[in-house]
């Protein structure tokens, strides 16, 4: 039987995708105009006028400055994600121990917390062990409040390794961080993935933790370097703009080429 077109489903796919294109277009519109014709020809409006002064902007007013610090932060936390998440998970999925299953379930319990709750204690920790208004004391919490899903994620993964690869590694003499580094790692790369890629949008959109924990403009991130556009009489919203499109780039990217290992890192944080 010849297939029936469904015309209902291909117009509300129309008017979605104009929902989420209209955003898009106003951004990137915004950016090529000055401040003076975006105020008098509107949001909507085909732009009358092109100038890249808006992106010359950021680079003479210190935004990329924001950029470096936000990309050291997200690197960072990264690093402390892979380095710590894939041996803890492998010894919770591994260990017949009551104990380390009860560390693990307590250690889970963060993901129940959020930051809002304790950003005081954080604080006061930052500030006596002398990191208040560094990149250290962003990265550290940053990277603590990532640690829990990401090895929930993880430890889903590598759930899914069968009993019987790990027997046949014994069997040909293997020791456990033999089989962790040429059996587990291999087989764990759509989870490692997931994380990295979770962990790493996680610092770059971070904004609680570099508003409370930093003053001075050469620690700022991203999200705090965005309110300079804003004044005491108004916003420069094509510098804004402009702004917003140089920040999304970066995630943007990276959700193209890593959208595939996300979705199957995901798909076995339940495990079997």
């Amino acid at each position: 039987m010849k297939p029936r077109p469904n015309y209902f489903a291909g117009a509300g796919s129309i008017i979605w995708l104009l929902i989420v294109l209209v955003p898009i277009y106003v951004m990137v519109t915004a950016t090529i105009q000055t401040q003076q014709g975006y105020a008098s020809a509107g949001p909507l409006s085909l732009p009358s006028s092109f100038t890249l002064d808006n992106f010359g902007a950021l680079v003479t007013g210190g935004f990329l400055t924001y950029v470096w610090n936000t990309v050291i932060v997200t690197v960072s936390v990264v690093a402390i994600v892979v380095l710590v998440v894939p041996p803890l998970s492998y010894a919770v999925v591994r260990s017949r121990s009551r104990g380390i299953s009860l560390i693990f379930r307590t250690f889970l319990l963060g993901l129940a917390i959020p930051a809002q709750a304790v950003i005081v204690p954080i604080f006061y920790l930052i500030s006596v062990a002398g990191l208040y208004d560094s990149l250290i004391g962003i990265i550290l919490p940053t990277a603590a409040f990532c640690l829990p899903i990401c090895t929930l994620i993880l430890t889903g993964s590598m759930r899914d390794i069968t009993p019987e690869l790990y027997e046949a590694m014994a069997m040909d003499g293997a020791t456990p961080m033999r089989s962790f580094f040429q059996l587990v790692l291999p087989l764990s790369k759509s989870g490692i993935s997931t994380i990295i890629v979770f962990s790493a949008l996680q610092a770059w959109n971070g904004f609680l933790f570099p508003l409370i924990l930093t003053q001075s403009a050469s620690t700022k991130v991203i999200t705090l370097g965005l309110f300079d556009f804003q004044s005491q009489y108004g916003v420069n919203i094509p510098g804004l703009m402009a702004a917003v499109l140089l920040s999304i780039l970066p995630v943007l990217f990276v959700y193209l080429f890593a959208r595939r290992a996300l979705v199957q890192g995901l798909m076995g944080v339940g495990g079997k």
